[in-house]
């Protein structure tokens, strides 16, 4: 790793809102014994593979609860146990199985930074002493007493979706699903040289090619996509099912179970899809689409199949609300986050259900190349809608939410009359800036150079010439709202025509001109740092009054100058 990824990994890692059970934050050496080195190393393997890292992170120069980088005298290099042996030759002795830690010791800032990478536990816990360890909350605690955790470890190197199901044979799987494998199947590979053998082949060499079943027996994979319903119990306790869920002001909800490869189409057809109008204001006629792209539920159905952690023993949830879908899947995101696939260009390396993604690709269900949010994305930015949104997702389950209309008329009309001059990157930000969600100041800036926002982090909005294109101008205004002077200069007047002012004088003067995308509590803080510059820096007023209930009037030096 060269410097500037370390600067981009300790940054990443101390924007999440809470240490994890895979990262550990120290300030000194003299906070933590040489034991308890080894302990959280142990507990940030283990807590890795729990959580779908590839490593756990143990740092030291972070403040553990602010997240504050101030950095540490600390050295680990040069760090000795009893005084004589080597820190790192120690720790490596008592863990189990031997594991490659690595120690980078870097400046960020000036401010001295030494940062552990662990590797996540593979086939079985990571131990210290004999003991493994696991952290839950902000406890560092044993990792035998949560045989969950335990279970999910030992079955890490394993595939769950490729294991033979002992008791299932060809009868548990559905005619129909086959029948249609194989026809997807031959479309996929009509040019191959084996494409004229395709219908001589028998269900069992099929299936065995397609990589659904293995040597003709039947996979957890193969019960998943083709198993009948009524074989739905060779899974248990595992589950293979989607729930379609109506929250509207209509409630309405379905289980649709095995075989997952027809189901998907039927929970596609309960879903409601009319045409959404749009009016630009540079079109004489409206712009009509469809709420939803057919082939993005898809997308998302599939991509929940293929990429759910059964070990959880949970059904994929698609909830269909007025203006949205949501769909919700087991397991995080097993390799990187749904920004590093937006634009494309990420191959996955690695997937928690290979040997489901394989089959689900030889019947054209995904893409095992990452190009399905990809897809989604830009399907979504042809339509004019907000992009496909998996910030609410968390370490243990996969949020998606698909937009059936706009968030933001703005953001909608700006793609329909500007979509060809934007670069993909322009409208994943500001699809971030419509939904209020944060940007880094570099995108900020790009955006900014770019004159597509304006605002203050982190009120950002759609600038003035957007504004004008799309005939809201009032609502900018109010988002903008005026230049510091000018609410200074009204304070001064308000006193110089009253002699004085109260703070119930001044709030009522000021806070409800103030922009609306400021929340209460900002509007108060603006009134407060505007009454201190008045005080403290230009010196145009003074307190007459106490701290709790001032009483606001000129300085003598603005008196005599008046």
């Amino acid at each position: 790793m060269v410097n500037k990824e370390f600067i981009y990994l300790l940054e990443e890692l101390t924007a999440l809102p809470v240490e994890t059970e895979w990262i550990e934050f120290k300030m000194g050496k003299g906070c933590i014994s040489d034991e308890q080195i080894g302990e959280y190393i142990s507990a940030m393997s283990n807590g890795a593979t729990v959580k779908n890292k590839p490593y756990g992170y143990l740092i030291w120069g972070i403040e553990d609860n602010s997240h504050i980088i101030k950095g540490t005298n600390f050295t680990f290099i040069n760090a000795k146990h009893g005084g004589n042996q080597d820190l790192e030759l120690f720790l490596h002795t008592y863990l189990y199985p031997k594991i490659n830690f690595e120690i980078f010791e870097f400046e960020y800032q000036s401010k001295h930074i030494v940062l552990l990478r662990i590797p996540a536990a593979k086939g079985e816990p990571t131990n210290f002493q004999k003991k493994p360890y696991i952290r839950i909350g902000s406890n560092k605690t044993d990792l035998r007493n949560f045989p969950d955790y335990m279970r999910i470890i030992y079955n890490s190197q394993e595939d769950w979706s490729s294991k033979i199901v002992i008791n299932a044979s060809f009868g548990d799987l559905d005619a129909e699903a086959i029948a249609t494998a194989k026809q997807k199947y031959k479309e996929k590979n009509i040019h191959e040289t084996f494409y004229k053998y395709i219908d001589d082949w028998s269900d069992e060499v099929l299936l065995d090619k397609m990589k659904i079943t293995k040597d003709g027996k039947i996979t957890n994979a193969a019960l998943i996509l083709l198993g009948k319903p009524e074989s739905s119990h060779n899974l248990l306790p595992f589950v293979a099912q989607i729930t379609w869920k109506l929250d509207t002001e209509e409630k309405a909800y379905q289980h649709f179970g095995m075989p997952l490869f027809l189901e998907v189409n039927n929970v596609l057809a309960k879903i409601r899809n009319v045409l959404y109008k749009f009016f630009p204001d540079n079109r004489l006629v409206s712009v009509e689409v469809p709420k939803y792209d057919p082939e993005v539920i898809l997308e998302a159905m599939n991509n929940c199949i293929a990429h759910q952690d059964y070990w959880r023993h949970g059904r994929i949830v698609v909830t269909e609300k007025i203006n949205k879908l949501i769909f919700e899947s087991c397991g995080g995101f097993y390799e990187g986050s749904a920004d590093d696939y937006s634009s494309g260009e990420k191959t996955p390396q690695n997937y928690r259900n290979r040997w489901l993604v394989e089959a689900m690709v030889n019947l054209g269900m995904i893409d095992s190349l990452g190009y399905g949010i990809h897809k989604m994305v830009n399907s979504q930015r042809s339509r004019y809608f907000p992009l496909p949104d998996y910030s609410k997702s968390t370490t243990d389950e996969v949020i998606l939410e698909i937009y059936g209309h706009a968030i933001d008329e703005n953001y909608s009309k700006m793609l329909i009359e500007k979509n060809d001059e934007m670069t993909l990157t322009e409208v994943v930000l500001l699809d971030k800036v419509q939904k209020k969600q944060s940007i880094n100041d570099e995108a900020a800036k790009l955006l900014k150079n770019k004159k597509l926002i304006e605002g203050r982090k982190p009120n950002f909005f759609v600038a003035s010439h957007i504004a004008k294109i799309t005939g809201n101008k009032a609502d900018y205004i109010k988002n903008r709202g005026f230049k510091d002077e000018h609410y200074k200069q009204m304070i001064v007047n308000f006193i110089s025509q009253y002699s004085q002012a109260s703070k119930q004088d001044i709030d009522k003067l000021i806070l409800d001109i103030l922009p609306d995308i400021l929340d209460k509590q900002q509007r108060e803080n603006k009134v407060r740092n505007l009454l201190y510059a008045l005080h403290k820096r230009d010196k145009l007023i003074v307190n007459k009054g106490t701290n709790r209930n001032p009483i606001w009037v000129l300085s003598l030096s603005k008196t005599r100058k008046n």
